[in-house]
């Protein structure tokens, strides 16, 4: 069911109940965007079913601000409802809204995941009140406030928003005027966090213990160094870089944004922001381009931290030879407001800061990153679906421990990304659990069991016929000759398709486990 189609039918079931028709679409549009905010492209296909194609996207993201809270509380016209035969039918209409907004993009898992659960949170209204839900994690997606007072909001007739001066609604019936521009208020700069709250922020991560240490060891170091500056002091000329060791999904990224934010909180970058590239961001097609790429790419870096993953790519040939020379110049050009952290597998790393003389002299602190342990993957896994709103059973975190236990650790283990790889798993065949269920209850779509870490017997196969019966074969009648070897050929045995071509990990950005 498109989403136009869905607000049609709960305007319809919102008449049946006394419920003015433009108010019930209105609300069930904010509901949509509420859920779909992070999906991408969905602002495009939202605008068009509620009937503003011509409108700027800041309607759809007022419309999703307004709204949010819906996705852990019925919706105000639902609230009013639940007692009445009615209640049931429109928190139906509702949940059909909320599955119609994830089909306006591709969404992602979380999204798919919070949508089920605020359909369940609409439907489990209708037998009275519902508890409070626990205050809902932000979403890596969830976009800073908008100015709604761009907006006409005068033709709207729901109670405001708790808390807002405004009412929290967007004018989605009758249309946004077509040409509308969207100019949202200057942004509110979010205040830069203390050098405790970073801190704090360090030892809140997963194990990681000797990073811990060493990255504490250095800030104390640097924090001196400014502190005899200031005094008149002679100071020592320490270098700032950094190179980081560890296996994929160790935390790197995340360590190396936190990094960022301290040396700002020292006052010894302006900025503390993060730029994280690769060789292919630093290497141009042809030789005397990179150079002039490479300086860009620090030009963006300039007053805060430039994240180099997979450096000793840049050691393989005249263009990342080109990339490093260029590199250690502008190190030295910026060194008053730049930081470069290099990161990758700690014998490949050896090779590259080798390639250049420039390069061990301005690198000379070295931070390695373990790998998890199976305790600590298991509370990276539980963590991680804790901020999906999901929760694993006891039973089911001691089953995804002895699953992590017999993972081989080599250098093309995932750690940090492979406790999130089971969770993506888990949550496909806990979709895959509930297919005959109706109506799940809210614990049903939360509870993640044992069962869902490993595949079952009748989980769908791509690519293989649905059915247990097996394909008929040519096989030879009673009369005919059999054989159990096939007739030799001096041909290569053929195949059925391509070669099956293994690709590298994809490079995350949001929850950064580099």
């Amino acid at each position: 069911m498109t989403l136009a189609a869905a607000l049609d039918a709960l305007a319809t079931v919102g008449s049946t109940a006394g419920l003015d028709r433009a108010a019930v679409r209105d609300e069930g549009a904010r509901l949509a965007a509420a859920v779909a905010e992070s999906v991408p492209g969905a602002a495009t296909g939202w605008l068009e079913a509620v009937g503003a194609p011509d409108a700027t996207f800041g309607a759809f993201f007022a419309a999703a601000s307004s709204a949010r809270r819906w996705r852990s509380a019925p919706t105000d016209l639902l609230t009013g409802l639940v007692g009445t035969p009615h209640a049931e039918p429109y928190a139906a209409a509702l949940a059909d809204v909320v599955s119609a907004a994830c089909d306006l993009g591709p969404a992602p898992i979380d999204v798919i995941a919070r949508a089920s659960s605020t359909a369940a949170v609409q439907r489990a209204a209708v037998h009275g009140p519902v508890p409070a839900a626990p205050t809902e994690l932000p979403s890596a997606f969830d976009l800073p406030r908008v100015d709604l007072s761009a907006f006409d909001l005068s033709s709207l007739a729901l109670p405001p928003q708790p808390g807002a001066g405004e009412p929290g609604l967007v004018p989605v019936h009758g249309g946004v005027p077509a040409g509308t521009t969207f100019v949202p208020g200057e942004p509110e700069e979010k205040p830069a966090k203390t050098l405790e709250e970073l801190l704090a922020e360090l030892d809140a991560l997963v194990g990681l213990n000797r990073v811990k240490a060493e990255i504490r060891q250095q800030t104390q170091l640097l924090r001196v160094e400014r502190l005899r500056t200031e005094a008149g002091l002679t100071a020592p000329t320490l270098t700032r870089h950094l190179v980081f060791l560890g296996n994929p999904g160790t935390g790197k990224t995340t360590v190396a944004r936190l990094v960022a934010g301290i040396y700002r909180a020292l006052g010894l970058l302006s900025k503390g922001h993060l730029v994280e590239v690769d060789r292919s961001e630093l290497v141009a097609g042809y030789l005397g381009q990179t150079a002039v790429k490479t300086s860009e790419v620090v030009a963006t870096a300039l007053g805060g931290v430039l994240f180099v993953d997979e450096a000793y790519g840049l050691a393989e040939d005249q263009y990342g030879a080109e990339a490093v020379n260029t590199l250690v110049k502008d190190m030295e050009d910026h060194r008053d407001d730049l930081v470069v952290i290099v990161a990758g597998y700690p014998g490949p790393m050896a090779t590259f800061l080798a390639t250049n003389p420039g390069l061990e002299s301005r690198f000379s602190t070295t931070v390695e990153f373990d790998d998890y342990t199976d305790i600590e993957l298991r509370e990276i896994f539980a963590r991680a679906a804790a901020k999906a709103d999901f929760e694993p059973t006891p039973e089911c975190l001691a089953r995804f421990e002895e699953l992590a236990s017999l993972q081989i650790r080599d250098e093309g283990f995932g750690n940090g990304r492979y406790a999130r790889n089971v969770l993506d798993q888990a949550i496909t065949r806990h979709a895959w659990r509930l297919r005959d269920v109706e109506q799940p209850t809210v614990d049903q779509l939360r509870l993640i069991l044992p069962e869902d870490l490993v595949p079952a017997a009748d989980d769908p196969v791509p690519g293989e016929p649905s059915t247990s019966e097996p394909e008929s074969t040519d096989e030879p009648s009673p009369s005919e000759p059999s054989t159990s070897e096939p007739e030799s050929t001096d041909e290569p045995e053929s195949t059925d398709g391509p070669e099956r071509v293994v690709g590298p990990d994809e490079h995350e950005h949001i929850e950064e486990s580099a």
